[in-house]
């Protein structure tokens, strides 16, 4: 059906007439959606049985004040003032299950008073969310990825050093680690660190609470592996990952000791792979740690000298017509299979990139190490919950390839924020009965029927 072109525009000749009323209204009312998903989940009851024992003082309980932190985080806030813009929307109070905010100060101190004893408390949150996902799934392998993320301070921030930071040399940062679980697209653990660690020689502990919390949270017979950068290529991580029995696949550098520039300097004929792309095994004999590893090194051809990377300033591995990089693996597969598995590790990079652009993961609210270090926790445990929202309200299910080891289709908070959460809506009371009154798109209400009849199916 075709439109008259002069029926198309609308004229708009004056301001509008603004008034600020208290009627119910609020920008937000997708969130009734969410409301309804924890509630079925139990999502207070799980804050209150973990936090049992551990108090964070304060006036609101600490599954409100969560649930505050959530929401904030929910909605795309990225500061703790961003709380005063959401003052007066019901369905955010709603949410929060609070007849009213709590002030910025009230929220600051709370935050301050998280110790390492409460931090473990959100830490254990994070991981049942993440168990209950697994354990649905009935998968025999799960894939992490594990890798450090610079958060740069200011120069108040406790126990924010200068560190590892190529774009901010001279910022004080922290550098926390994260643990990804490929399948799902959730992190499976977080943990706050000085910005002047060094990301694999402290990663040992990291580690073994990711074999903890698998072994507590998801099926016993499940085996790991374990994709990392060449930060974590040292005897402790590799001694660590094959006495668990975890397959790993491990970016190896181009250290002058491992003599590999020999190796490839010396090698005469390479196995072609697609995409003009060349490779050979060795079986790597390193006598100073009393080990010999599986090696697969790669080249692949390019049209300009190779720039030379900050990250390698005592070797560039391209030879100006060549790039070269060389993988450590306990896995059998081809050497193309190992390829495509370890590219997959761009997806973490993609998740952290969408933690700290559009969850806040990035923001510090405070001063204090604590405090910083919950928030992150809040951080990741709204992902979780965003990504389990989709997985259980029946987002599509799509294959998996050598390189995409994710099994669902899902969407970025910003784009379920657009076309679910941030709605215009009233809450009215007609008769005594609650009612939520959305603006009629054909679009919208055909997906929020269908995840509101999903929840109700649960």
């Amino acid at each position: 059906m075709r439109y008259r072109k002069a029926s198309l525009g609308a004229s708009v000749k004056n301001d509008l007439r603004v008034e600020f009323t208290e009627t119910g209204l609020s920008s937000y009312a997708g969130l009734e959606l969410l409301i309804r998903y924890f509630r079925s989940i139990r999502l207070n009851d799980r804050i209150r049985r973990h936090f049992q024992g551990v108090t964070v003082p304060g006036d609101y309980g600490t599954a409100a004040m969560i649930r505050v932190v959530l929401g904030l985080l929910i909605v795309g806030g990225r500061r703790l003032r961003h709380l005063d813009f959401l003052r007066g929307d019901v369905l955010f109070e709603r949410f929060c299950g609070l007849a009213g905010l709590p002030s910025l100060r009230t929220l600051s101190r709370w935050l301050g008073q998280f110790t390492s004893a409460s931090i473990a408390r959100l830490q254990a949150i994070n991981a049942e969310i993440v168990g209950r996902v697994v354990e649905t799934l009935s998968l025999r392998t799960l894939t992490v990825d594990v890798d450090g993320s610079v958060v740069s301070t200011g120069l108040t921030a406790e126990r924010a050093f200068r560190g590892f930071n190529p774009h901010h040399r001279k910022v004080p940062s922290y550098y926390p680690i994260t643990a990804c679980l490929a399948e799902t697209g959730q992190i499976l653990r977080v943990k706050n660190r000085s910005g002047n660690i060094h990301d694999g020689k402290s990663s040992l502990a990291f580690m073994r609470d990711i074999f903890r919390q698998i072994g507590g949270s998801g099926p016993g017979t499940c085996r790991l592996n374990f994709r990392m950068d060449g930060a974590f290529f040292l005897q402790p991580v590799i001694r660590l990952l094959q006495g668990r029995g975890a397959g790993y696949c491990i970016r190896v550098p181009f250290w002058r000791w491992l003599d590999l520039t020999s190796l490839i300097k010396a090698r005469r004929r390479w196995k072609r792979l697609p995409s003009g792309m060349g490779c050979f095994e060795i079986s790597l004999p390193i006598e100073k740690w009393n080990m010999t590893l599986r090696v697969v090194v790669y080249r692949k051809r390019v049209s300009h000298r190779s720039p030379k990377n900050y990250q390698l300033d005592l070797f560039d591995p391209g030879d100006g017509y060549y790039e070269y990089s060389a993988i450590a693996t306990n896995l059998s597969w081809s050497a193309r299979k190992i390829w495509n598995f370890m590219a997959g590790r761009g997806e973490h990079e993609k998740i952290i990139g969408i933690l700290k652009s559009q969850l806040a993961f990035g923001s510090v609210p405070s001063r204090r190490y604590g405090a910083n270090s919950a928030w992150q926790q809040l951080v990741a445990i709204a992902h979780h919950l965003l990504v389990s929202f989709q997985i259980d309200t029946g987002t599509t299910r799509r294959g998996r390839t050598e390189k995409r080891t994710c099994l669902f289709s899902l969407k970025t908070p910003q784009t379920l924020r657009f076309e679910i959460l941030n709605r215009a809506g009233r809450l009215v009371r007609p008769n005594g009965g609650a009612i939520l009154r959305l603006s009629r798109n054909e679009r919208h209400q055909s997906l929020f029927n269908r995840i509101a009849n999903a929840l109700k199916a649960a």
